[in-house]
């Protein structure tokens, strides 16, 4: 269940070789998923949603995501996990990232704080009452700030089966490469808003450390919207116990019209 929570914040990535003008997003995007075990009962829930603030004279766009288990599953493993992020609103690069978790009495809370000119990254663990700081990588995004940009950055014309995409993260206290791959175009069903709807989807193959957690490298897959808005519709995991998916059940606020079919 916690895993989930965390690629749904994490996985939406598309292809950062081109930029676009026009952002793909706007305040007061919110987005509400479902989340579900082996396909059949609910355990839980996860939101995303876009304001504005001010951050050190600045305005940018702060994201915050939540996610929390729900019914029998919040018995026996209770999960509240909350990610923001502060980045800005032309070049989508992070100013700030706070994660503040508890998964089954596992807790961190943690801020960073990035210094793209000098390439570093400031941690605050504030669990440990410790600071450190780190070098990053070129382009360094964080796990919420990342979905945004690459968002901002597809180019759905020049994207052909197979191909990758990799990017950069920091996340904690480590900087992550990530890989992409495309498997092509579908149409996707899902409850959206109450009803049963159609949508046409960009189909992603994100790559994952098999193991204890999941089963094989391309153990994930990822739907996101085919049109200007770019949203995660759906997401399928293969755990080493069992699957998890996450099914997008409600939104407000896009920036663009989303293009659906009812599905009678």
């Amino acid at each position: 269940m916690k895993y989930l929570l965390t690629l749904l914040i994490f996985f939406a990535g598309l292809n950062p070789s081109s930029t676009k003008t026009d952002s793909a997003f706007q305040k007061g995007e919110w987005f509400k998923f479902r989340m579900s075990y082996s396909g059949w009962f609910k355990a839980g829930e996860a939101t995303l949603k876009v304001n504005e603030k001010n951050l050190n004279g600045k305005s940018v766009y702060h994201v915050v995501g939540k996610g929390k288990t729900t019914g029998a599953v919040n018995l026996f493993f209770k999960v509240r996990d909350r990610y923001e992020s502060y980045f800005d609103k032309n070049t989508g690069s992070p100013y700030k990232f706070i994660r503040k978790i508890d998964e089954g009495g596992h807790t961190k809370d943690i801020e960073i704080d990035f210094d793209h000119k000098e390439g570093k990254a400031i941690v605050n663990n504030k669990k440990k009452k410790k600071i450190d700081t780190f070098s990053t990588e070129k382009d360094v995004q964080d796990m919420v700030s990342m979905y945004y940009y690459l968002r901002n950055s597809i180019d759905v014309p020049s994207l052909k089966i197979g191909d990758e995409i990799q990017t950069n993260m920091f996340f904690d206290e480590e900087n992550y490469g990530f890989k992409l791959k495309f498997l092509g175009r579908e149409t996707v069903k899902i409850r959206l808003n109450g009803n049963r709807v159609k949508i046409n989807a960009l189909k992603f193959r994100p790559y994952v450390m098999a193991g204890r957690v999941f089963k094989e490298e391309e153990s994930l897959t990822l739907w996101v919207s085919d049109d200007e808005n770019k949203i995660p519709l759906k997401i399928h995991a293969d755990l080493a116990v069992g699957s998890l998916r996450a099914d997008l059940e409600a939104f407000k606020g896009l920036k663009y019209s989303l293009p659906i079919v009812i599905d009678n």
